[in-house]
């Protein structure tokens, strides 16, 4: 974490002089929540729609051990009993802190950013560069305009590279956290129909998510999903190096070979073989990109094969969970959105030597005024699939249902707003050697479901 003076902190901060006889205080980490434990660090009071950091300026200094704070100009009555840094903005403030301790560490960054899959492919990047160098990657869904700065305020000195997931709600935001992160890579999974309603398309989700490009390092790399046009078709906009991957063969780097074997699935990339502890076509497309990465930062051949045989993923994506009853539950249920989840319904249609393929499948949000339409595309999409029976959960998990009816009938086709009834039918139904996938949006909560399987 950043180890700094007061006189150091208020300079990158971009803050007026503390008092002399402060300057030399050291601090030691920061945080903007007085729940965790704030001995010796700088606190950052956020102000938000329904809240206000700087109430708890005091507390943070006198009762929990910070050294000092962040003070906003334009709020009133200032503490005279503890340091404080005076600041015209604290989030902006943090986001130059951030950027100035990045610089001043000098690691290198892979940025990632995409629709789906941006978790699952940070943590295949981290898995397979540490097994060269020291790293640091975004915890959590730390990955927005304050999640992102936070995150490398954390790191180590001795960090010689930062993985930083990108998210947005909207356009500039990215921009935002690429120029603060300066990355060396920047990765772009895919484009999905996460925030529809705020871009309105395909199209306008695309542009927001190129802006990673933004602030890329002088040689920087563009790595970007070359199966989806509206990446491929931008290239020749960019002053920079673009690296392609995907499953089609006019591509950089190019998956083949594609095998689902026990709990992972096995590919070939430029006549290696490659072994992910995980499940799906589209992971290996994640994975591609780490490959890329790899190589990009000289990670040898048997390193790389190592780093994503021995990948660790964050809790429930296409986390394979054996249960005392005999049947294998997929939990997927971390987020959802149209894309991820055909990727779903794919990666359960592909399974062999189950008895029974069930997919639980819950409400999809923030997809704007096409949310209907979209849910029951999904529902329909089950069509030759292989799937005996699909569950939906949620008001619009109705939709899915009426679109899954339409291809496989009344009787395969179940939907619920109650988790504890859709769980006891599914317990009713199960039996050994049966598969149950189960995806939704993070607020949908059903991961509850899968605890009641197991």
């Amino acid at each position: 974490m950043i180890k700094r003076t007061l006189k150091e902190i208020q300079e990158m901060a971009k803050g007026e002089a503390i008092a002399p006889e402060y300057s030399e205080v050291m601090v030691e980490g920061v945080s903007k929540d007085t729940r965790e434990d704030m001995n010796g660090k700088l606190y950052i009071p956020i102000i938000g729609e329904n809240f206000n950091g700087h109430k708890f300026v005091q507390q943070a200094i006198l009762e929990k051990g910070a050294v000092a704070s962040l003070w906003q100009k334009d709020q009133p009555e200032p503490p005279s009993d503890v340091n404080l840094i005076f600041v015209d903005d604290t989030i902006e403030a943090l986001q130059n802190l951030a950027s100035d301790y990045r610089d001043q560490i000098g690691m290198k960054v892979v940025g990632i950013t995409g629709s789906n899959g941006k978790t699952t492919t940070k943590d295949m990047v981290t898995s397979l560069l540490q097994t060269t160098f020291n790293v640091h990657k975004t915890a959590g869904n730390y990955n927005n305009h304050i999640g992102l700065p936070l995150t490398i305020l954390s790191m180590k000195e001795d960090t010689e590279v930062a993985v930083l997931e990108m998210g947005m709600s909207g356009r500039g935001e990215i921009e935002l956290l690429s120029n603060i992160a300066k990355p060396d890579a920047a990765i772009i999974t895919n484009i999905g129909e996460s925030h529809m309603q705020e871009l309105g398309s395909r199209k306008g989700i695309a542009e927001a998510k190129l802006e990673i490009a933004a602030g890329l390092k002088p040689g920087g790399k563009l790595i970007i999903n070359g199966d989806e046009p509206l990446l491929t078709n931008k290239i020749s906009d960019f002053d920079c190096d673009v690296i392609t991957f995907g499953l089609n063969a006019d591509n950089d780097y190019v998956a083949q070979a594609i095998v689902l074997k026990g709990n992972g699935t096995q590919f070939i990339i430029e006549e290696t073989a490659y072994m992910i502890p995980v499940l799906g076509a589209h992971n290996v497309t994640n994975a591609l990109a780490s490959v890329v990465v790899g190589k990009l930062f000289g990670v040898n051949e048997e390193n790389r094969k190592k780093g994503l045989e021995n990948l660790s993923l964050t809790a429930m994506r296409n986390e394979v969970v054996e249960t005392n009853g005999g049947w294998t539950v997929i939990n997927d249920a971390y987020n959802a959105s149209p894309t991820s989840m055909k990727a779903a319904i794919d990666l359960l249609g592909s399974l062999t030597g189950y008895t029974k393929k069930i997919a639980v499948l819950g409400d999809m949000l923030e997809l704007g005024d096409q949310e209907i339409s979209f849910h029951q595309e999904v529902g329909r999409y089950v069509q030759g699939k292989e799937i005996d029976f699909v569950f939906t959960y949620g008001n619009l998990g109705k939709s899915i249902a009426e679109g899954a009816v339409s291809v496989l009938g009344k009787d395969k086709v179940k939907s619920y707003t109650d988790k504890k009834v859709l769980t006891e039918d599914l317990l009713n139904i199960l039996q050994k050697d049966d598969v149950v996938i189960v995806k939704g949006s993070r607020g949908m909560k059903l991961e509850e479901v899968v605890q009641g399987l197991q």
